[in-house]
């Protein structure tokens, strides 16, 4: 699949744009911007986060946090996922997240079929552009990184649920925890599995 970098002659500011967490039943949903500067070394192996190892996840975001030209990370609270739905709060995250990053982008592509309302200047979403943008690429590691550390850090807040391995997905160690231990503050209340736990506790 060929793969899109920006050329060292190329002045114009691209920013990627991706997020982290759209589907776990647990915690905020995060979103990167990043602007790689193409007079620098290219970074090898970006793709698509999913497709790596957390350790080499770990290893490219310090290399992008490092030599990209700028960058930034937001994230949309469980609140606003629950009242906006999720993709009304990972574009949320995402406008968020362009709007922090130190430089202004001539152009912004998002991953995806969808871009964030109110963002300044030339928007255009990628079908796969995770796998596509070099700087789509690096967003998506960021963000997967950042939520990851969250979901860690949140672990020990609500111990018994293993968010610190599953990361808020619906695993079935989760699912178990959460029908023994009920939702906690930070679950999904309009995602289905919660919300149906949510329900079967309301008298009658």
């Amino acid at each position: 699949m060929a793969r899109r970098y920006q050329s060292p002659t190329d002045t114009r500011l691209l920013c990627g744009v991706d997020e982290a967490g759209r589907g776990p039943l647990a915690g905020s949903v995060f979103a990167a911007a990043v602007v790689l500067d193409a007079s620098r070394a290219r970074i090898n192996n970006l793709q698509d986060s999913k497709l790596l190892s957390e350790a080499d996840r770990d290893k490219l975001a310090g290399r992008i946090r490092e030599r990209a030209l700028a960058w930034a990370v937001a994230s949309a609270s469980v609140e606003e996922i629950d009242t906006l739905n999720i993709l009304g709060a990972s574009l949320l995250a995402m406008r968020r997240a362009i709007e922090a990053l130190s430089v202004k982008p001539d152009e912004v592509c998002v991953d995806g079929l969808h871009v964030p309302r109110g963002v300044e200047g030339p928007c255009r979403a990628i079908v796969k552009g995770d796998r596509l943008v070099a700087a789509i690429s690096a967003a998506s590691i960021l963000a997967k990184v950042a939520r990851d550390a969250e979901m860690t850090a949140l672990d020990a807040r609500y111990p018994g649920y293993g968010f610190a391995q599953h990361k808020g997905y619906a695993t079935p160690e989760h699912l178990a925890a959460l029908r023994e231990r009920g939702p906690s503050e930070i679950h999904r209340r309009s995602f289905e599995p919660v919300w149906a736990l949510l329900q079967a506790e309301l008298p009658f």
